[in-house]
């Protein structure tokens, strides 16, 4: 697949993926294993697993890894910039003023795409919990996983369950290691991946220097934003509090305008990490606007991205040996257990307020898993019967 596909294949979940990044991972998976067939279910599997382990936003990691799979750097560039457009363009307009959210009917159009995405996760945790885990000792350690994410959800949590996972999956899943999987086809060389790793610690350690020693705005908010994106696990939401610290307690961005653009995030499709994109644009130092904005994104993603890139061609290894699949085993059903753990917080508690709104994303599921309508239809289903309840 040509670059150029692969940009408007992500620009268009980019328009449409909503629900955050655990949803993203869903759509993922409808559009690129069982739609288009790029790669396996157990492949998927131990991308998404690889996205969790590494610093960074998850979903735009495993975006990028899919589009360098498919077309080497220029697919994965193309890949990361399809799925981040729409949401960036948004947080932009929003700091310039612009109510792109306003009035009811874009608001029901919001909450209906938000029910979709609970159906979407539903059904990833459904197929993926029937692959990843077709015996009581993977399903188990993932109801486990789940339990315990619901009632202390904590993304340090969410680590510590993919770390057991890793530790135990080769003690307890013995009998689950099965045939070496095919390699993912990955197109980096090692000298690339070496390369890329460590531009991720050089940046990380020079760019404090350079903004200590310059006093330059713009090397501040690269710094302020890399740093955030760097030590980040898990994306979403986990990186409000960095970024908080990053922009409002030096003063950079007032306290109202952090709230009022994290609101806007919550209402939009694609990465939560776009928010940068409003903050970079609103901070009083560095260029603001336009500039400050391609600053703070870039910034932020980075790290995550040339993480990935350095990273995946040894995890393509390192999962085709014997003695790994039993730790993937475990890491992989951990995975489903914080997916099954995410469709309860936030996914479902952030769009079902209502019985109707229950109903609606029940149909919806059915739509996907048993009709298996296409998933561009029930997008524009669910737009329209959000506006509906809207009026309701």
């Amino acid at each position: 697949m040509n670059t150029l596909s692969v940009f408007l294949v992500f620009l268009r979940l980019g328009c449409t993926c909503f629900g955050g990044p655990i949803a993203h991972l869903g759509y993922f998976r409808s559009e690129f294993v069982h739609r288009r067939k790029w790669l396996s279910d157990e492949a998927y599997a131990d991308i998404v697993a690889l996205s969790q382990f590494v610093p960074g936003p998850a979903s735009s990691q495993t975006g990028f890894a899919l589009g360098l799979l498919q077309g080497g750097l220029p697919g994965g560039i193309a890949a990361w910039a399809g799925f981040t457009l729409p949401s960036a363009l948004l947080m932009l307009f929003a700091a310039f003023g612009l109510r792109y959210a306003g009035g009811v009917a874009v608001q029901g159009v919001i909450h209906g795409l938000k029910l979709l995405a609970v159906a979407v996760v539903a059904q990833a945790v459904w197929n993926m919990g029937r692959s990843l885990c077709p015996d009581r000792q993977r399903a188990g350690f993932a109801f486990l996983t789940a339990a315990l994410l619901i009632v202390f959800p904590s993304g340090i949590l969410q680590l510590a369950a993919i770390a057991a996972g890793a530790v135990f999956g080769p003690v307890f899943l013995r009998t689950a290691i099965q045939t070496i999987p095919a390699s993912f086809g990955v197109k980096t060389g090692h000298t690339a991946a070496v390369f890329a790793i460590f531009c991720f610690f050089l940046l990380l350690a020079g760019l404090p220097t350079i903004a200590a020693l310059s006093q330059n705005g713009v090397a501040e908010l690269a710094n302020a934003f890399y740093r955030a994106g760097a030590l980040v696990f898990g994306g979403g939401h986990v990186v409000l509090p960095l970024l908080q610290e990053a922009v409002v307690k030096p003063g950079w961005v007032a306290p109202n305008d952090f709230l009022a653009g994290y609101g806007a995030a919550q209402a939009l499709p694609g990465p939560l990490f776009t928010f940068a994109a409003f903050l970079g644009a609103k901070a009083s130092i560095g260029p603001g606007g336009v500039s400050g904005a391609l600053i703070a994104l870039i910034g932020i993603f980075l790290p995550g991205l040339l993480l990935m890139y350095g990273v995946l061609p040894f995890w393509d290894r390192l999962r085709s040996k014997t003695s790994v699949r039993g730790a993937l085993n475990g890491v992989n059903a951990a995975v489903v257990g914080i997916l099954g753990a995410a469709l309860y917080e936030p996914v479902w508690t952030s769009a079902i307020h209502h019985r109707s709104d229950a109903a609606f994303a029940i149909a919806a599921f059915a739509a996907l898993a048993v009709a298996r309508l296409p998933v561009m239809a029930v997008v524009a289903i669910s737009a329209a019967a959000g506006i509906a309840l809207a009026y309701v």
